[in-house]
């Protein structure tokens, strides 16, 4: 099955991360970037490896980015990923033992959230579908994120893709400042029956900051991971607060 998968990986100053996920992609034939214009040094660290296809857009929305990375496929799967995804040894074999006569059209792989390398316990991330065919694929926005609708069957695989994220807080909390606002705005121009049990939480704003907290440290056994648990429990719980304080500014200023 391998053979006929392409990984797709957006870019944007990933340094610190894409080398990571490479070192878990020799296996793949061709490997298509889409950069944004990274300033740092993203793009000497691809430039290292002979299988990648570099393209650069101007970001706009990262559907946009992906679904201009689907034009740059040539194989009949895609490996949609981030840049600091990391697939584990027992997730490639996996794959790599998976019928090509089959009836799927995509698969689901779960998640294991990391904090300087190492694997928690739990964390917030679902299972995504991010093995799927090409031609099956589309992705459309959903507030900050987005995410790939896929026509047909689906199956969840039983091996994990390690998020590990290795950039600096200050890298973080740039992004959460975006990514927040843009979702405060999808809550507030959304109507209550159309959104999600968690979204409607998020919409109270006291509460979810409060709740996420407990989630992460009792819940998903966060608090057994010592610092590198209550690091992640208080991050989530801090982005929580960032979109609280983005809703009440932007309802005060439509008052």
């Amino acid at each position: 099955m391998l053979e006929k998968i392409t990984p797709l990986i957006l870019t944007y100053n990933e340094a610190s991360n894409i080398n990571y996920t490479l070192r878990q992609l020799t296996w793949a034939n061709q490997i298509v970037v889409i950069d944004s214009y990274s300033t740092d040094k993203t793009l000497e660290i691809l430039e290292s490896y002979p299988q990648i296809k570099i393209y650069q857009k101007k970001f706009d929305s990262f559907a946009s980015q992906c679904n201009y990375g689907l034009e740059k496929i040539p194989s009949e799967w895609v490996l949609s990923l981030d840049a600091d995804y990391v697939l584990t040894d027992e997730l490639i074999k996996e794959i790599q033992a998976l019928s090509t006569d089959t009836d799927a059209d995509s698969y689901s792989i779960k998640f294991k959230y990391c904090i300087f390398g190492k694997p928690l316990r739990g964390a917030l991330l679902p299972p995504r579908k991010v093995l799927y065919k090409k031609e099956k694929a589309i992705y459309v926005d959903d507030g900050h994120a987005h995410r790939v609708s896929i026509k047909g069957n689906s199956r969840l695989l039983s091996g994990y893709i390690y998020h590990d994220d290795r950039k600096p807080l200050s890298r973080w909390l740039w992004a959460q400042d975006r990514y927040m606002l843009i979702e405060a705005k999808k809550l507030l121009e959304t109507p209550n029956n159309e959104l999600s049990l968690g979204d409607r939480i998020r919409k109270q704003k006291v509460l979810a900051p409060i709740i996420i907290l407990v989630y992460c440290l009792v819940i998903k056994g966060g608090i057994l991971d010592g610092w590198r648990g209550c690091y992640y429990a208080f991050q989530r719980a801090l982005a929580e607060i960032l979109l609280a304080i983005y809703l009440i500014e932007a309802e005060k200023l439509r008052i």
